[in-house]
């Protein structure tokens, strides 16, 4: 039926066209492996900037194992407790937290009277009395927790010019938060050579510009605790660290435990319709509407 001829060409002609398409799928390959790339590259370089102007914005923290970090965890409460004696103990001589009050602690590390007790034992300017005067007496649980200075000012001249920062929402006015913060406390070293910190500042690497007016005040056995945990550097700044972190988000497990709800009613009203759409409306779905055409189109009623 066919020459010989014919089906040579026909060949060919098959031949130049699969190798022409061999050709093109090999450069789409190419084409889209290397927008991969770029695309991995530039992610890849811009989690891990290295650039002149490192020491400027301050070393990355590394990622620190936090539980209440993961999709699911919620804070260590007992970690909170610890982290609130370290910080009455050590950072609220200069660090003040004007979003708490002492009834915030309780149920979540105190009970109420070891709150009421603790609150007690500083004295709050309140009034006027019936004379018109002010007044000091012992503090309650709707306190705020105490002020280290009366202003600003007072804050500045007794840190050489430096503003101590209030803490309350410090780990969500940080980039990378918690990381961060941890990696700040225990990151103080001393100047590589080369660079020179002026007096009355730290070297920490961390900190943009890696001059820090707070100096280290975190050391193994700076504290006590009272249920016994070792009291090594990194476990009182973690401790520090996780009260700062619930400081900023107290609602953080009511909000896990609202979403785990939420998860689980989506899911069940999520099959229920499913289950609705298959079942109860399979009928309607699988009915077959037929026209039966009159045989007599001319036929007259």
């Amino acid at each position: 039926m066919f020459s010989r001829g014919a089906f040579s060409a026909f060949k060919q002609a098959t031949q130049g066209a699969s190798a022409k398409l061999s050709a093109h799928n090999v450069l789409l390959g190419a084409s889209v492996a290397t927008a991969l790339g770029s695309g991995a590259s530039l992610y890849y370089l811009n989690q891990n900037a290295a650039h002149a102007n490192m020491e400027a914005e301050g070393l990355h923290p590394a990622d620190h194992p936090f539980p209440q970090k993961k999709l699911f965890g919620t804070f260590d409460h007992a970690s909170i407790r610890r982290g609130f004696h370290v910080f009455k103990e050590v950072c609220a001589a200069c660090h003040s937290l004007d979003l708490i009050y002492w009834r915030n602690l309780v149920d979540v590390a105190y009970t109420e009277e070891e709150a009421r007790l603790m609150a007690a034992e500083y004295q709050y300017t309140d009034g006027p009395d019936d004379t018109g005067a002010m007044f000091e007496r012992p503090g309650k649980l709707t306190d705020p927790m105490p002020r280290p200075y009366p202003n600003e000012e007072a804050a500045r001249a007794a840190n050489a010019g430096a503003y101590p920062p209030d803490l309350s929402l410090i780990t969500k006015a940080r980039h990378h938060g918690v990381d961060y913060i941890y990696s700040l406390l225990t990151g103080y070293s001393d100047p590589p050579a080369g660079v020179e910190v002026r007096e009355g500042l730290n070297y920490n690497p961390y900190f943009p510009g890696g001059a820090i007016a707070m100096a280290q005040n975190i050391f193994d056995g700076v504290v006590e605790f009272e249920d016994g945990t070792p009291n090594t550097a990194s476990q009182i700044t973690k401790d520090v660290v996780t009260f700062l972190n619930w400081a900023a988000e107290p609602e953080l497990d009511d909000r896990k435990k609202i979403g785990v709800k939420a998860i689980l009613l989506f899911s069940t009203l999520t099959a229920l319709a499913l289950w609705i759409k298959r079942n109860r409306w399979q009928t309607l779905k699988t009915r077959k509407i037929v026209f039966n055409p009159p045989k007599n189109w001319n036929r007259k009623n």
